[in-house]
């Protein structure tokens, strides 16, 4: 498979892709018994053979991770500021990055992995992958309103929608449970505050058909080679 060198540096583990330039820089990557000075190179990722101060390179084996993210961690790598980030709750020694974002308080089903193919896949605008959200809001939501958020409301410039949108519970019409194929920052929240809403609370119930019934909050799982398949079955075009 073509891949970037810098890239296939970083998801073998070597480091991550800015130092991976740095070492492609300082002469320090040897592509099939050739030094390799340009950031733009790509190899073949099944047969050339890439090494590093001699070392030979070894890509990683993928490993996909299913976490129930609580509150309190940051949605990244690492952070700079010293917060609790996502992969420090996935004990594995393969260096590993989230799929797409949670916000700091937002809990729920997150995937971790360290296949920049399959996220890449799965946060791509025009494979339309299904995110479901339980969503608490500040006061009860008004029906033209519900109706507004399915139509698809003007977001900074752009349209933004709701699939689906219901009532979590029939009695309470502040919570709800959202559907929607986009990816954006802050997009729930901000389709609600558009309309003079604050959420409250959130938490991702699903993503493509992945959701965490029965895992407790900060708990994690693996995903079997087999899940994945599904996901290219069931999503690709």
């Amino acid at each position: 498979m073509k891949v970037r060198l810098n890239r296939f540096l970083s998801e073998s583990g070597v480091a991550s892709r800015r130092k991976s330039e740095e070492y492609i820089k300082e002469g320090r990557v040897n592509v099939n018994g050739r030094t390799i000075l340009d950031l733009g190179t790509s190899i073949d990722s099944d047969t050339d053979i890439v090494k590093v101060d001699g070392e030979k390179v070894k890509p990683e084996k993928k490993v996909y991770f299913l976490l129930n993210k609580p509150k309190g961690f940051i949605t990244t790598t690492e952070d700079e500021k010293g917060r609790k980030t996502v992969v420090d709750l996935v004990k594995t020694n393969t260096k590993i990055f989230p799929v797409g974002r949670l916000d700091y308080d937002t809990t729920g089903v997150l995937l971790l992995t360290n296949d920049g193919d399959f996220a890449n896949f799965l946060m791509h605008p025009s494979n339309k992958i299904p995110r479901e959200y339980k969503v608490a809001l500040d006061k009860p939501i008004e029906d033209e309103h519900r109706t507004k958020l399915t139509k698809g409301i003007t977001l900074e410039g752009r349209k933004g929608k709701f699939e689906k949108i219901y009532y979590a519970h029939k009695d309470y019409k502040d919570k709800l449970v959202v559907t929607t194929v986009e990816g954006r920052n802050h997009f729930v929240k901000r389709m609600f505050e558009a309309l003079g809403y604050t959420v409250k609370k959130l938490e991702r119930l699903t993503y493509a058909h992945f959701d965490t019934k029965g895992m407790p909050i900060g708990s994690y799982r693996k995903l079997s080679d087999q899940e994945i398949k599904s996901v290219y079955a069931q999503y690709k075009h």
